[in-house]
């Protein structure tokens, strides 16, 4: 069984890698109607699944990183790939367009100012090797 550590990880906007990214997690999910009738004595569900996806980027804020975490402005649509493994050769990444929803800076003392991104998929999610 293969294992991966979290710092193989990181997030690009289009070809620019996000600066500073702590943290990122994605999830994927299938909606099906139901189609049990009156007479079915279990539920049934129409195989035709809609789907989506959304997630979530945490980074050390970086105002300088403009093709980065400036791109990912609320109300943008961006091409991102989300690389758990990196990207070197035999690497699982994923990738699609975004819609940036929200996004919240934590500012605390003592402590690194961190900024998070809050995305929904525009589209599907691709999954590819490198």
């Amino acid at each position: 069984m293969a294992n991966h550590h979290g710092s193989e990880g990181l997030v690009r906007v289009s070809t620019n890698t996000v600066a500073e990214v702590t943290s990122f997690s994605f999830t994927q999910t299938a909606e099906y109607a139901e189609d049990t009738t009156l007479s079915d004595l279990d539920k049934t569900y129409n195989v035709t699944a809609i789907k989506s996806w959304n997630g979530t980027i945490t980074a050390f804020w970086d105002e300088t990183d403009t093709n980065g975490q400036v791109a990912l402005a609320p109300g943008s649509n961006v091409s991102v790939v989300l690389a758990p493994e990196g990207v070197g050769a035999g690497a699982t990444r994923y990738s699609g367009n975004a819609l940036v929803t929200e996004i919240t800076r934590n500012v605390q003392r003592g402590a690194i100012t961190e900024i998070t991104f809050n995305f929904i998929g525009n589209g599907a999610l691709t999954a590819a090797t490198s």
